[in-house]
Formats: C-alpha cells, structure tokens, sequence
C-alpha cells in the first residue's frame, strides 16, 4: 500500500501541463438507447468541469464519445444532458461492444489531436492524451477501462462515488522522493473500503522524481451506476458533433456477436413497496435468521436485499439459501443497487456509507439492531433496538394477527352482501 501525505503547502513544482485537455466521456447504449446511468456520468462530469473552468479560468470540454450503430441521432441527447462536445463512430462493426476493438477505437480517438480541431483548435498543436477519462462501472465499462488504460499507459480507479479536483500538495518516497511537491488538477477518487465505514482516497499522479519521472495522463475511472444525478436535459443547448471513421485491423473482424439479448434482473427492486435487507446481524444462526427475513418479507410482499459483506460469501450457507440470496443482484450500496422504496426494513445492518448510499431515498426506513450507536440509526425514521431473533418473530405475530383480522372484516362483508 502507498501512503501519501497531502499538505496545503505552497512551493515553486506545479503540474500544468498543456498536452493534456478535456474530460472524455465513455458513453454506452443498448439498442439505440442510452443507458441511463451514462447520463449520470455525464452530469457529473459537466458539474466538474463547470468548477474547474471557474478555479482554473480555463475553458476545457466534456466531450462524449460514443461508438455504435446508428447512433447519430443520439448526439443531440448527449449534448442537452451536458456534453460541449461528441465524437462519435457509427459502423455496423461496432453495433455490438467487443472489447478488443472497442478498446483500440477509443485509443485512437483519445490521442489523435485531428479528433480536437473542431473542437478546441487551439490544442490541436500540443494535445497529446485526456486530462481525465470517465467509464461506466458495469460489466462493458469495467473491462473496456482496464484496457483502454494499459493502451493508454497510464492509472485506473474502479468504482468510484465521489469525485474532487484540487491542488494537492505531496510528499511520497517513491513519488516525490520524499520532496513536498504541489500538485494541480489532481482528480481525487473516492470509493468506500470493503468495510463500508472507511473512504478510500486513489490518485493517478505523476512521477516527480527525477530518476523515475515519468508522466501519468489521463486520470481515469469507473464510476458506479447511481452515485450521481444526471443533469437536467436542456434542448436549447448547442454543441460540436463531429464522426470519427474508425480503421479496422482485418484479424479484429474474425470476433463476431451474431446475436445479443438483454438478460433481465432477476431481482426486480423496483417493484416492490417494501424492501426487507439483512446484513451481518444473521451471525449468531444465519440459516435461522434467513428464514425469519424470509416470513417477514412474504408476509410484507416485500422483496429481499443485504448488504455488500454478506455477497462475499462469509457465512457457509446450504445451497438453497447461497444461491437465492447470496447473490450480487441483491446487493443494496452503491456497490450494487440504488433503491427507494416506500419501506426500507434494515436487519442487522450497521450502516456502512456504500450501503447507506443505496436506501437514504427511501420513504420510510426502519432498523432492527441491537447496536444503538450503529450509524444506521442517524438516518433512519425508527430505530428498534434488539436482536432479530428477538424482535422479528413479534412483528410477524402482529402482522400475521392483524392480516387474520382483516380477513375476518371481509369475509363478515361478504355475509352481508349475500343477505
């Protein structure tokens, strides 16, 4: 593990240099139509931009780029939901996203100045490669990052949250040389840590000592599915649109995709009022408890999430119960599902930030822990303290007395109706 220490302390090393512009933007579509999550991503990035043009006093772009089939018409979106620019590649080879070629495109794009003279022409002379490059952290944008940044040579950050451009101010043995440096126009990385409690800080910075220095462009993430708001789509908005023709290499082409189809999530979240989570408070009798989440949320019609711990598998479970449950599809954080229902039951959760990040926007949110100093109780609208075991087996009793009682109503009116 590198340590870095960040000071705020001014010094005559700056990082400022021009070869590097922009903010690329990795869009992704499915069948002619964006995902909505590259919209989030794209908000984001126009939010950073807008705050680095204003403390930079630099004009820099969000430009989108988009490879596909018949995606033309897509630009315009992209512009009115924040991009100043999209270069795009529209061939029937790219209809489907194969890595390899995908990769070799977005290389090409990146690093060609020709790609900027509509755009910045002002750059064309120096560019050289992205200040920054944002992808999406799904199961294209996580491979297509990995490798378009070993293309490119330079860092990746996977999953990230939470974004921050500032000047920095470094000392690192390996880095500096153990020499106070000062940083400008470092993007600093978030993501929470396996714990959930803790924020991981991951810098892509250049080499400054002077026997290994070597420069390190662009910055680069993927960025999880809901950490961000899109912006609000303005059609009034006017940008550059500019078609990039792909060369294909003749080898590339043998890989071909005949066929694609969507595979449908089989945890639908969405359509659901009630959501029952459990987390790490099964412990004490993890099959046992399952069972009681599972009477509970039957009994609520609710739908059933856990927390980000609880997907790695750290309970031995009979396969029944593994292979229901402990899946990545009902993972609840922003390493896994955003969701905001009407109810949010939390059992035996302690509220780690990624998971906290996943159900704050529920209507109503209630938690059963035994741990009334859990973090899980600053967020919610009631806090019962006490073990599952202990407290679920009540609320079930109730409900299942007051269901009977409700039955019994309908049944009297039904009587009625009939005399």
């Amino acid at each position: 593990m590198i340590m870095i220490t960040m000071n705020k302390i001014e010094n005559n090393h700056s990082t400022n240099n021009d070869s590097y512009r922009h903010l690329f933007v990795i869009i992704e579509s499915i069948n002619n139509e964006l995902i909505p999550a590259s919209l989030e991503m794209l908000g984001e990035a126009r939010r950073q931009m807008d705050h680095f043009n204003l403390k930079y006093k630099s004009n820099e772009k969000v430009i989108a780029i988009h490879l596909g089939h018949g995606i033309k018409d897509l630009s315009k979106d992209l512009i009115s939901y924040g991009a100043d620019a999209v270069i795009y590649a529209d061939d029937p080879h790219l209809k489907y996203p194969i890595n390899k070629i995908y990769t070799k495109i977005i290389s090409q794009i990146v690093t060609d100045p020709h790609s900027l003279k509509e755009i910045s022409p002002e750059y064309v002379s120096i560019f050289k490669k992205p200040r920054y490059m944002f992808f999406l952290a799904d199961s294209i944008g996580r491979h297509l990052s990995s490798t378009v940044l070993a293309e490119l040579d330079s860092g990746l950050a996977s999953d990230i949250n939470k974004l921050v451009i500032s000047d920095l101010d470094i000392k690192h043995q390996h880095k500096t040389k153990g020499e106070t440096i000062h940083y400008q126009k470092v993007l600093e990385m978030y993501r929470p840590d396996f714990s959930g409690f803790l924020w991981t800080t991951i810098l892509c910075l250049d080499n400054k000592n002077p026997e290994i220095a070597k420069e390190f462009h662009p910055q680069a993430c993927s960025i999880i599915p809901g950490a961000f708001q899109p912006c609000v789509q303005d059609t009034k908005r006017t940008g550059i649109i500019s078609q990039f023709s792909p060369q294909f290499d003749e080898q590339d082409l043998k890989i071909k995709v005949v066929k694609q189809e969507l595979v449908k999530n089989p945890v639908q979240f969405e359509n659901y009022k009630i959501i029952v989570s459990f987390g790490r408070g099964i412990k004490e009798d993890p099959e046992a408890n399952i069972k009681l989440v599972e009477k509970l949320a039957k009994i609520l019609d609710a739908e059933i999430g856990i927390s980000l711990p609880i997907s790695k598998k750290i309970f031995h479970l009979n396969e029944k119960y593994d292979s229901i449950y402990i899946t990545p599809n009902r993972v609840v954080g922003t390493s896994g599902r955003k969701v905001t229902p009407v109810i949010y039951i939390a059992v035996g959760i302690s509220g780690a930030i990624q998971h906290l990040d996943g159900m704050k926007d529920s209507d109503f949110i209630i938690a059963i822990n035994p741990d009334e100093n859990s973090p899980i109780k600053d967020v919610c609208d009631v806090f019962i303290k006490g073990r599952m075991e202990d407290v679920i087996p009540v609320i079930i009793d109730e409900l299942s007395k007051r269901s009977g009682q409700l039955k019994e109503k309908e049944i009297q009116v039904n009587t009625y109706g009939k005399l």
